[in-house]
C-alpha cells in the first residue's frame, strides 16, 4: 500500500507534501502531453504546457491538502481531478494569451499610469497593500517570491540573474510564470 497512488493521496490530503513527489513522478509527463494537446496554436509567450501542468498540480496539491475532493479515493478519480484541473489551466492561459494580443497596452502598463495620474488614498494604499501580500504569498515557491519582490523594487531582468545566479532566460520564464499564475487568480 505504501506505494500506491491511493496512499500517496491518503497521505497528501493528510498533509504530507512529500506525499505530491511520487504523484508528480508518475503524472507529469501524460499531463504535458495534454496541456500541450490544449494549448496547440496558442502562443507561449507566457507559459507553456510544462508551466501549465505546474500551476495545475500546485492547485491540486493545495485543494487535496485544503479537502477540497472529497471524492480523491483511487487512481481513477486523481486522474480525473488532475485532467479537469489542468484543461481549466490550459483554457485560461489560452484566454489570457488570446487577451494580451488583442490588447496593445499590458495590464501592468494601464494600472500604473492610473496610478501615476493621481495621489493614492490610504483606502488604496491598504488594498493594494493587502493585494500585494495575498499575490506574493500565493506563490509557494520561495525563488519565485523572491523574483517578485525584485522585480517589483525595480531590478532588471539582468540584475536579478546576477543577484540569485541564475540565467537571464531562466529569470524570464519564471517572471512570466508569475505573471501567468498571477493572471489566473485573477480569472479563477
Amino acid at each position: 500500500m505504501s506505494g500506491s497512488v491511493t496512499h500517496w493521496i491518503l497521505q497528501l490530503q493528510a498533509g504530507n507534501r512529500d506525499a505530491a513527489r511520487p504523484l508528480w513522478e508518475r503524472y507529469y509527463q501524460r499531463l504535458v502531453g495534454l496541456a500541450r494537446s490544449h494549448l496547440s496554436g496558442v502562443s507561449r509567450r507566457m507559459a507553456d504546457e510544462e508551466d501549465v501542468v505546474l500551476m495545475a498540480f500546485d492547485s491540486f496539491c493545495r485543494g487535496a491538502e485544503q479537502g477540497r475532493f472529497p471524492d480523491l479515493n483511487d487512481r481513477d478519480d486523481l486522474w480525473s481531478v488532475l485532467v479537469l484541473i489542468t484543461v481549466r489551466k490550459a483554457a485560461n492561459q489560452a484566454q489570457y494569451e488570446g487577451r494580451q494580443k488583442r490588447n496593445s497596452r499590458s495590464i501592468e502598463a494601464v494600472a500604473l499610469d492610473e496610478i501615476a495620474t493621481s495621489d493614492p488614498t490610504p483606502d488604496f494604499a491598504v488594498q493594494a497593500a493587502e493585494a500585494y501580500r495575498e499575490l506574493l504569498f500565493g506563490l509557494d515557491d520561495s525563488i519565485l517570491q523572491s523574483i517578485a519582490v525584485l522585480k517589483m523594487e525595480g531590478y532588471t531582468n539582468e540584475e536579478i540573474a546576477a543577484q540569485l545566479g541564475y540565467s537571464l532566460r531562466t529569470i524570464e520564464r519564471k517572471l512570466n510564470l508569475i505573471r501567468a499564475q498571477w493572471m489566473l487568480e485573477a480569472v479563477d
